[in-house]
């Protein structure tokens, strides 16, 4: 056991925790903040490279009562004196990147927790000082995955990104070709912009405290801008439905389970704002607006300034042209692509020429392709891995999908809300205890009805599922008969 004679800023915390077996149960009692260093993996990585100073940071404690307090301890349990001295302690940034990670969950477990946002703030500019996309996209994931629910990260989503905003802000914003996906969002996201404006605009002329007058004059340009508002859905689809899937090819899911919920929390504020305004209740409808406009700003800076560098970095060349190949199967939102790959046509891809036999006759792949397409419902199939195979590519779907859902699980392409009556539903399919999963909703006007319907082996075996989707509004209303063809 090494012998440490004096105590400095710069002397390392595993030198202490080897010397002296006693000092981690009696940093704790100095600070709870300390616990971090009974974790066995932060006691490899924080306390492996920290130095006292950094240490100070993290307990939230001045160096000098650090030293002093240390340097007391030592001597009550070994009876030998240790000199301290704190000279002019300055925090060196954090360099391990696996030390910086467990600091920085740390940092965002005391934010959860309701620790002051000034003193988190500054740990973290004496701990890190920077971070980049990457970084916060695998802090996030990391939490997930340690158990902390992608609920609460998104809760307080927005007070971690205000502790790292002044780092991020150092960073430039992706500069990418023309026609790129990522290129394109950005592109919706000015038009979104300035929708918002005009928006914020009519809502300070109404006032918070609404001029009545006012708001008849201008209801029929804010009923046409929220309208025109409701198409950032596409935006948000595209990324559900194409970007998402290619992250989590890559272990990369914190993104689509926070920001989903996110897209799903603006789509709910859209509605509200669109009752307010027919049931003509001003003074609500200018706060829903304001609301709505805080939102899609906060998610557009989320995007700017990490998902999407977070994305440059982490997809390849390929998977780029992949997203930018199924984008226009769900549309865009406000513009065009300034430029566009060129997409295949269906007719165009290889089929096999053959007949393919089947229990009541025989079909050619394409004839098989054609009928399922045909048909005036959506069809989903999702395998025994739970993973998403195929989908009816008709003209007009009733919920949107794209190739870049083929081979994802189709967990993660439902909004985090519906997960777990998807999951109650596959693991009854999968233990025989039911064969159909009946649901109906009513969405912009239509009644929807929805069907599961487990597919089974002729042993019994489960072999997955079959998702089948209906807009039955006008078959609702079908009285009497018809028996001729009109």
């Amino acid at each position: 056991m090494k012998r440490i004679d004096k105590l400095t800023p710069k002397t390392k915390v595993a030198d202490i925790l080897d010397a002296y077996p006693f000092m981690p149960e009696f940093l704790v009692e100095l600070s709870p903040k300390y616990k971090l260093l009974t974790n066995p993996v932060a006691r490899k990585t924080v306390g492996a490279v920290a130095t006292l100073a950094q240490a100070a940071s993290i307990g939230g404690i001045g160096i000098d009562e650090l030293l002093s307090k240390m340097a007391d301890k030592i001597e009550a349990e070994t009876g030998t004196a240790v000199s301290w001295s704190a000279g002019e302690a300055e925090t060196e940034r954090l360099e391990d990147p696996l030390a910086r990670h467990e600091v920085l969950k740390e940092i965002i477990r005391d934010l959860h927790a309701g620790a002051d946002m000034q003193s988190v703030k500054a740990r973290f500019r004496d701990l890190i000082r920077d971070i980049d996309a990457a970084e916060i996209s695998k802090l996030e994931q990391r939490l997930i995955e340690e158990g902390m629910p992608a609920e609460e990260v998104k809760r307080l989503c927005d007070v971690h990104v205000q502790v790292f905003r002044e780092s991020l802000e150092e960073k430039d914003v992706p500069a990418v070709a023309a026609g790129h996906p990522v290129h394109t969002y950005m592109l919706e996201n000015r038009a979104a912009e300035k929708l918002m404006d005009r928006l914020e605009a009519l809502c300070d002329a109404i006032g918070d405290d609404p001029d009545r007058e006012e708001f008849i004059i201008h209801r029929g340009e804010l009923e046409q801008l929220l309208a025109s508002l409701l198409k950032i859905d596409l935006h948000y689809q595209r990324k559900e439905y194409q970007l998402f899937p290619l992250l989590e090819k890559h272990g990369v899911s914190g993104p689509s389970q926070v920001m989903w919920s996110l897209h799903d929390d603006i789509r709910g504020m859209l509605r509200n704002a669109g009752g307010e305004l027919r049931d003509g209740r001003p003074r609500q409808l200018v706060a829903a607006v304001r609301e709505i406009v805080r939102a899609i700003r906060d998610m557009i800076y989320k995007e700017e300034r990490i998902l999407f560098p977070a994305s440059l970095e982490t997809l390849s060349a390929e998977e780029w042209e992949t997203a930018g190949r199924g984008e226009a199967e769900i549309g865009y939102a406000w513009i065009e692509p300034e430029v566009t790959a060129p997409r295949e046509e269906a007719g165009a891809r290889a089929m096999a020429g053959g007949a393919i036999g089947l229990d009541t006759g025989k079909m050619t792949a394409e004839q098989i392709d054609l009928l399922l397409k045909s048909l005036p419902i959506d069809i989903s199939f999702v395998d025994e891995n739970d993973e998403v195979a195929y989908y009816s590519a008709a003209a007009e779907r009733i919920f949107p999908r794209s190739p870049g859902i083929i081979g994802r699980k189709v967990q993660n392409c439902h909004p985090p809300g519906s997960v777990q009556a998807v999951q109650r539903i596959l693991d009854d399919f999968r233990a025989g205890k039911r064969d159909v999963a009946v649901f109906w909703i009513q969405m912009q006007g239509r009644f929807i009805h929805i069907r599961y319907f487990a597919m089974r082996a002729a042993d019994g075996a489960y072999r997955g599922c079959v998702e089948v989707s209906q807009d039955v509004t006008e078959i609702r209303r079908i009285q009497g008969e018809k028996r001729l063809l009109d």
